[in-house]
This record gives C-alpha cells, sequence and structure tokens, in this order.
C-alpha cells in the first residue's frame, strides 16, 4: 500500500472502509452498529455523513445522545481521514466542537434536573489542553476546569451553592464519562483545576482567582496559553480569562519560562520508561521530538513574548508556530519542521487510537505494529519507525535547541585563568590578573544566572567577544562593575547569553547601554529584566498614542486595584523609557521624537494615576457637585517635549465653589478636598513602589510658589494671574497645557490662560523685564560645558525668552493681534510657535533649524553628557550622530553657527549682543 499522509487528489472511500474494518476493531464494530452511517461513506457522501452523525445528538435522553452522537461521530471523521477527505484540522475541530456540545449540555442537563431550569448562569467550564487549543484526538480526555460564581449559580432555594456546585461537577462528569451499553461520551480529567489535590471538583470563581494572582506553578501558565470559555456560563468564563490575562501574559519577556519549561521536560524524560527512539514501545506524545514537545516548544515562546507581542496570543499548536515565524520570533523553517512534524505525528496517534479506541500513544510490537502501518497506508511496521526515526531527529534537535539540552557536540571549555588573563590584557584592560580571577567567580555557581551547566556553556561561548566589546568602550571598568550586578541580580540569563552570542549586534548594543549613557547602565543594574528591551524588536518601536500607552499600562496590572494598578504604570513607564534611551544612544529614532514620546508616556501615567486615585479619594469622600480637577501641564510637559532628565512641572486647579463641601462618608470642603486630592496625585506620580519611582513633581509654577496652596480654583487662578503675576510667571504661561479635565473645564481654564496671555502690555516694561530676567539668569546659571545647548549664550534659553516675549508683546508685525494673524504662535509647543512666529513676521523661518538642532543636542545630552560637559569619544560620536552629524566637530561647529543664528534674532529684537556679553561675563 502506498503512503496515505496527504489527501489525494480524490478520496478513496473504498481503500479507507477496508482499511478500518481491516485493522481496526473499533471502526470495523462501529460501522456494524451504523450501517445507514457506511452506506453514506461508501457512497463518498463526506457532508450527509457528518450532518447524520450530528444527527445522533438529538435523542432527548442527554446520555444516550451524547454516546451515539460521539460513536458516530468517532467512525466519520475516521474513515473521511483514512479516505483522505478530511485534513487534519478539520478532524480534530470536529472533535473539538462536538467536546463543547456535549459538555454544555451535560452542564445544562446537570442543572436542569435539580431546578428544572436549561440555564447555566454563573457555571463555567474553562477548556484547557487539546480541547481549549481546537486539537482534540479521537480517544482524547477532555481537561475542563469547572468554576461557579456563588451569587449566580441556579438551585434550590435550599441548596447551599458551594453543595450545588460540587453535585452538578458530578454530575457531569458521569454524563460524559460513564460507560454503558451505548459507550461513553469523553473522559473527563479534573486534576488541571487550581491545588487540585485540596480542592473540590467546582471551585469557586474567588478562590481560583486567588490562586492564579498568587500561588500558581509554571505548568499552569503554559496550560493557559490554550485555556478557552468552552461551556457553561460563556461570558463569565471569558471575563475569568480576562482576568488572569496578566498571569498568564506577563508584560516583560519571559525568558524564565524556558528554565521552566527545561525542568518540566527533563522530568518527563526522566519518568518516561519507553525508548528513546522510534520503535516498539516509543511514546509519539511524550518521547523526544514527539507531541509533546513540539507544543512546548510553541508555548515556551508564546510565554517569552507573547506579555509584548499580542499577535502570537493564538491557541493551536500549528497557529502558535505559523504566528512566531510571521513574527519574526522564530525561524521559517523550523516553524515548516516542527509543524508538518506535528501534524504527521498527530495522524500516527489517532491510528493508534483508532485501532481500538484507547488513549494510547506508544507504538505496539510486532504484527500490531504492521498493523496500525498498514491501517495508516503504509507497508508494514519498519516504514513507519523509519519515517519516524527521522521526523522526531528534525523536531528533537530543534526543541533542544531551545531548552540547551546537552549534545554530543563541541562544548567551549573554560579558558584557564592564566589564559584568561592573557586576553585581557591582550585586549586592553588594566589589572588583568585580578581582572580574571573577579570573572572567573562570575561561573562558580554563587549566581543563579551562571549556575546550572547550560548556563556555564552559554557564558563560555558568549564571554570572549562580550570582554572585548567592553574593552573597546569608553569606561571598560564601569560596563564590568554594571554587567556583574546584572549576573549578581538576575534569576536566570542563559537565553540572553545565547541571543548575545548568536547576534553580536545585541552585544553593542548591551555595551553601548553599559557604558555611554550612565542613566541607562543604573537602569540596568538595578532591573537586569530590562535587557528585554535589548532583544525584542518591538520595544525599540516608538510607542504608540496616549491612548495606546494607557492601555498597555493597563493590561500589565496584576491586579485589579489601586496599588497595582501604580506598579503597572511604573513597570511600562520605565520600559518605554528604557527602550527610548536604547534607541537614542542607538541612533535609532530621532531625538525630537523621543522627546515626543517621553511626553505622550508622562501624559498617559499622569492620566491613569490621577483617573485611580480620584476614585479612590472619592470611595472615602465622595465628589463635589459641579466641580472637577485640572491639571496644568507647563515647562518641557506643556510643550510635549520631556528629555530623560525632565520633571514634570504642573499645577493642579479646580472648577466650582471652593466653600462647596463633597457627598462622602466623610466630607471636605472644597479646599481642602482639593488641595488633599491633588496631594495624592502628587504621591501616586513620584512615590516610590515595589516596582520603583516614576517621576519628580514640581508644583512651584503654582501662584505665590511654595508658600501658596498646592491647588487652587480657577477663578482664584486667574484673578493672581491678573493682579499679581511677575512677568516670568506669564511666560511660563506660555508653555502651558491643560493636561487633565473633563472638555467644559479644560476650555473654561483655557479662556482663564487666552485672557491673561492676550492682555495689553506695556513694550517698554515687557522688555526691560525679559532683558533683566535673561541677564540674572545668565550670572547665576553657567553653561555646564561645551555641548550645554540649553544655558549657552544663543542656546534654548535664548530662543524660549525670544519666543515668550513675542508671544505676550501679541502682535504681528503689522500690528494685527497676533491671535488672528498668526494663532500657531501661541502654541505651548515651541516648534510650532517659531513657525507660526515666522508666519507674523517676527521671527525669520530659518531659526526653527537652529531650534531643532539644539533640542536635539539637549535630549541626546541628558542621556550622553549628563553633565553638559564633553563626553568621551563612543558618547561623543554617539552625541553627533543622534543629532544628524558624522562627527563630533560637525557638531560643534554646527552648533556655534546656530548660537549665531539666534544672538543675531536676539540682537534685532531685544537689542544686546549676547555673545559679546557671555564673554565679558566670562573673563
Amino acid at each position: 500500500m502506498g503512503e496515505n499522509r496527504h489527501p489525494p487528489a480524490v478520496a478513496d472511500w473504498g481503500s479507507a472502509l477496508h482499511r478500518a474494518r481491516t485493522h481496526a476493531p473499533f471502526l470495523a464494530r462501529a460501522l456494524e452498529r451504523q450501517p445507514d452511517l457506511a452506506a453514506l461513506l461508501a457512497a463518498g457522501e463526506a457532508q450527509a455523513a457528518l450532518d447524520w452523525a450530528r444527527a445522533q445528538g438529538q435523542h432527548p435522553d442527554a446520555e444516550i445522545a451524547l454516546r451515539r452522537e460521539r460513536l458516530a461521530l468517532a467512525a466519520a471523521l475516521a474513515v473521511g481521514d483514512l479516505a483522505g477527505a478530511f485534513p487534519l484540522a478539520q478532524v480534530v475541530g470536529e472533535l473539538t466542537a462536538f467536546a463543547d456540545r456535549a459538555l454544555d449540555r451535560a452542564i445544562r442537563t446537570a442543572i436542569a434536573e435539580r431546578t428544572g431550569d436549561d440555564c447555566a448562569d454563573g457555571f463555567i467550564a474553562l477548556a484547557l489542553g487539546k480541547q481549549g487549543a481546537g486539537e482534540l484526538n479521537y480517544s482524547s480526555d477532555i481537561d475542563p476546569i469547572l468554576l461557579f460564581d456563588r451569587d449566580r449559580l441556579p438551585r434550590r432555594a435550599s441548596d447551599d451553592p458551594g453543595e450545588a456546585a460540587q453535585r452538578y461537577a458530578r454530575r457531569v462528569v458521569a454524563l460524559l464519562a460513564s460507560n454503558d451499553a451505548e459507550g461513553y461520551a469523553l473522559r473527563v480529567d479534573l486534576r488541571l483545576r487550581p491545588a487540585s489535590e485540596v480542592s473540590p471538583l467546582c471551585v469557586p470563581v474567588g478562590a481560583a482567582l486567588s490562586h492564579y494572582q498568587g500561588a500558581a506553578l509554571a505548568w499552569e501558565r503554559a496550560a493557559f496559553t490554550r485555556a478557552r470559555a468552552a461551556a457553561g456560563d460563556i461570558a463569565a468564563g471569558e471575563q475569568f480569562l480576562s482576568q488572569i490575562r496578566p498571569f498568564v501574559w506577563r508584560a516583560q519577556l519571559d525568558f524564565g519560562a524556558i528554565q521552566e519549561i527545561r525542568a518540566l521536560t527533563q522530568r518527563i524524560r526522566d519518568s518516561h520508561e519507553g525508548p528513546p527512539a522510534p520503535g516498539p514501545g516509543f511514546d509519539v506524545k511524550r518521547g523526544r521530538g514527539g507531541i509533546r514537545e513540539i507544543e512546548f516548544y510553541a508555548q515556551t515562546h508564546q510565554l517569552i513574548h507573547g506579555g509584548r507581542d499580542t499577535s502570537l496570543r493564538v491557541r493551536g499548536t500549528r497557529h502558535a508556530l505559523d504566528a512566531l515565524a510571521a513574527a519574526g520570533w522564530i525561524p521559517p523553517e523550523h516553524a515548516i519542521t516542527l509543524g508538518e512534524g506535528y501534524d504527521r505525528l498527530r495522524e500516527v496517534e489517532h491510528r493508534l487510537q483508532m485501532v481500538h479506541d484507547r488513549q494510547t500513544h506508544a507504538l505496539p510490537e510486532g504484527a500490531a505494529l504492521d498493523n496500525v502501518a498498514r491501517l495508516d497506508g503504509l507497508a508494514d511496521g519498519a516504514a513507519l519507525v523509519a519515517e519516524l526515526t527521522e521526523l522526531t531527529d528534525r523536531t528533537g534537535r530543534i526543541y533542544e535547541e531551545l531548552i540547551g539540552a546537552r549534545t554530543a557536540t563541541a562544548v567551549p571549555v573554560a579558558m584557564p585563568v592564566s589564559a584568561l588573563a592573557h586576553s585581557l590584557g591582550a585586549w586592553g584592560f588594566a589589572e588583568p590578573d585580578t581582572l580574571a580571577e573577579r570573572i572567573e567567580t562570575w561561573r562558580d555557581g554563587r549566581h543563579a544566572a551562571i549556575r546550572s551547566p547550560q548556563a556555564v556553556e552559554a557564558w563560555d561561548r558568549l564571554a570572549p567577544a562580550l570582554l572585548q566589546a567592553i574593552a573597546a568602550s569608553d569606561d571598560p571598568m564601569r560596563a564590568i562593575t554594571r554587567w556583574e550586578r546584572i549576573i549578581e541580580s538576575a534569576p536566570s540569563l542563559i537565553t540572553t547569553f545565547r541571543l548575545l552570542d548568536a547576534r553580536p549586534d545585541l552585544t553593542q548594543r548591551l555595551v553601548a547601554a553599559l557604558t555611554l549613557a550612565p542613566v541607562l547602565s543604573d537602569e540596568l543594574a538595578r532591573k537586569p529584566e530590562r535587557l528585554d528591551t535589548l532583544v525584542d524588536r518591538d520595544a525599540l518601536d516608538l510607542p504608540g498614542d496616549r491612548e495606546a500607552i494607557m492601555a498597555r499600562m493597563r493590561g500589565a496590572a496584576v491586579r485589579e486595584d489601586y496599588e497595582a494598578l501604580l506598579d503597572a504604570i511604573r513597570v511600562i513607564t520605565g520600559e518605554i523609557r528604557f527602550a527610548l534611551g536604547i534607541q537614542l544612544i542607538e541612533g535609532l529614532a530621532d531625538p525630537l521624537d523621543i522627546a515626543r514620546a517621553l511626553s505622550r508616556t508622562a501624559e498617559a501615567a499622569l492620566t491613569l494615576a490621577t483617573d485611580a486615585t480620584i476614585a479612590e479619594f472619592a470611595a472615602k469622600h465622595g465628589h463635589i457637585a459641579g466641580s472637577e480637577l485640572l491639571i496644568l501641564g507647563l515647562g518641557r510637559l506643556g510643550g510635549g517635549a520631556l528629555t530623560h532628565a525632565s520633571d514634570l512641572d504642573i499645577v493642579y486647579l479646580f472648577t466650582g465653589d471652593f466653600a462647596a463641601q463633597s457627598d462622602g462618608m466623610r466630607p471636605l470642603g472644597g479646599t481642602i478636598y482639593y488641595n488633599r486630592l491633588a496631594s495624592r496625585v502628587t504621591a501616586a506620580l513620584s512615590v516610590p513602589t515595589a516596582q520603583g519611582a516614576l517621576y519628580e513633581v514640581d508644583t512651584r509654577l503654582r501662584p505665590q510658589g511654595n508658600q501658596g496652596p498646592i491647588a487652587v480654583s480657577c477663578e482664584a487662578f486667574g484673578k493672581y494671574q491678573r493682579e499679581a503675576a511677575w512677568t516670568w510667571e506669564h511666560m511660563a504661561l506660555a508653555r502651558a497645557r491643560v493636561l487633565y479635565g473633563s472638555p467644559p473645564a479644560r476650555a473654561e481654564l483655557e479662556a482663564v490662560l487666552a485672557e491673561v496671555l492676550h492682555a495689553p502690555r506695556d513694550r517698554h516694561a515687557l522688555r526691560e523685564a525679559v532683558l533683566t530676567m535673561r541677564a540674572e539668569m545668565a550670572r547665576h546659571k553657567q553653561p555646564s560645558g561645551p555641548v550645554d545647548a540649553k544655558l549657552a549664550r544663543g542656546g534654548l534659553v535664548d530662543i524660549e525668552f525670544l519666543v515668550h516675549y513675542l508671544q505676550l508683546k501679541g502682535e504681528a508685525a503689522d500690528g494685527t493681534p497676533l491671535a488672528t494673524a498668526a494663532p500657531r504662535a501661541l502654541d505651548p509647543d515651541l516648534t510650532v510657535a517659531l513657525a507660526g512666529l515666522a508666519e507674523a513676521g517676527l521671527l525669520p523661518a530659518e531659526l526653527a533649524q537652529p531650534h531643532a538642532l539644539m533640542s536635539r543636542m539637549l535630549v541626546a545630552g541628558r542621556l550622553l553628557a549628563p553633565d553638559g560637559r564633553e563626553p568621551p569619544p563612543s558618547g561623543a560620536r554617539a552625541l553627533a550622530r543622534a543629532c544628524g552629524y558624522g562627527s563630533y566637530d560637525a557638531l560643534l561647529s554646527a552648533f556655534a553657527a546656530a548660537r549665531q543664528m539666534v544672538a543675531a534674532a536676539w540682537k534685532q529684537i531685544l537689542g544686546p549682543d549676547i555673545l559679546a556679553s557671555e564673554q565679558e561675563t566670562r573673563s
């Protein structure tokens, strides 16, 4: 007989029926018991046969209906499979759909028998394993998790909810699994439920949530990659799965999943008593390169990357492999090899189970092996063994590459300390002997990250390239110290070692993070999980808009409570800030885009934290009718262009009557209410949690500065700005932007801002105030180095003073009100304002170029030259690259020319020669 692995052009129903009757006693009996079905199959009526099989489930007695439908489907699908009419995906899909129907009918029957109602509210059946994935096989059991909601479960008035749920669960199992004259419907295994050794068959929803949020084991995470609400109260099941999503899909790249799966694989291999290679007794499910290892391969990659890459959150193994390849996480050829191998192994598994309808996965011996092979369409058992030997060797090797299993291939031998010291000296390290002894302690078993033999092996492979790259950096010993701190604190680095070894570009990126930017190297040392960013391609894209960032923050919360949300905000903000830092030092994004992304991230954090804090505060103190909190952003936050070193300059305001009272259990007057609430919001944004700090919040720009209340009413704010504010305070308002509040409240505040900014002013007094302020600043805040683009005369501060002077002056060149002639001139974004002032004839359009250059220098310099002094050579090159120049000298020349342009505009508009004044000040 020829092979029948791929569907023929025309289904061979005669051969299929012959093989079924000759080699599969179970199928022979099923066809004999169902002659109408056998006739449809013999006639090649595939769809009619399936329809006939499903119709058997219409019997009014649920137990009879489920067993008859199961037997009919098993026979129809098996013969159609053998004939080549039904592809594997259809076979497993039909079997899964039956399992879902059967489980749902059993639940409803169990409840109806007790209550008389056809209702499954509050009784949830989650499908895991192959049922959850839509991949059930012929004789597979199902592994549901049964949950119940005490408040919604249908029951008699005298029944306790917990007792009722257990009664229903026992009846569901009996309806499906008991074996009678009609056979059985489905084998049921409830051991995947939370804490199965002590928990009831049906678990309360609250207890299950607590388990998965705090006490679940590693294998449960892998199991839930396939979880699906399959029967009963589907909506409640989907809600439950959404609540535990952070447990399954972790926000960080989860390389610890590999260690967990490796340990699980080793336990399975150690406990498996069958032969390691195909032959009699070989288990196509548990054996090397078998079904389970292919499933683990897909699930492990999903667990590692699925927290960030939502395209990987698919259930079926083939779907997962395809998604991983499409997203670039695994080589396409691996997806093909494993996918085709998986399908073939599942077909062989089906053949084994078709023979006697037994849940078996092992190849039999002698004539029984020949029998299975001939059922499949092969000549004999030897042909099947030969095929499986080649197949599992291919799939097994791919899986072992992932988990780091030892093979007979070359293993790097650790370099003796003396040889290491010689190499370190040759690479340029100072005191190589001392350093060699220090490096050797990294692999002595004291650090979890380099403790297992596989981790030591992976480190030994990586070490020469990494150490050479560190030696070539500007500050090798700083990099060594930071790397050492990562090794000391990380629980597992084996996958990171392998990725760095396989991709030299990642090694260079790591060294850049360790040496070029102290902010990034310190962050890596504190949080080794930031290494994820080096290997996660998506992390090196600019983040989305504010709403997308907020959604990511919400999704990272491990629980639905205030503290968990604040932790999630810190986690995601830290990830984004670190990723943007890597993009900057690598020259992967324009610093201007990075500044805007940092601002979007801060606004997302502020909005979410404020929403949550208001809800938390209102639970105790209630709300004030007709009143709400507003947050005004100023400085770089108001302008929408932060740096990595920026504070959040904000002013808290509120609408409504300051004397009104809140309506909560502990009411407060308006002023006290909003001052306490504002303090809570500041704490939410600034106080460190278990996930670290977030932002420094600066509220000194509020009316009366530190002497005034932290929150004032919009009415009081407007009065202060009109009657008592200094010119510098109005200049600060020129970069103000309302960040939080309802549209009507925003409009109210924006009207106050417009009234203040558009008010008529004495031009001479305004000019003198601006000149005096800038001169005073120049005396007290000198530029700290040659790349201090902010404080150097002709730098960003001078551009800001020019812009704000012209904005407050309020007239275009022809005397028309600026708000009418060029509304963009009043925008808080300086880039937009400069363009608007050029339109109004007040500034040369060319001034946009110096502003862009210096803004790039400021954003990049906060990482690469945080003190404004000349960075070391590599840092200087990175700074020039970030600003769009081929060399540091070219950047300095462009900076000097840009300052001249700003100084010329300053002299034309305000009078003094600021560069000459700077030289006088220095001398």
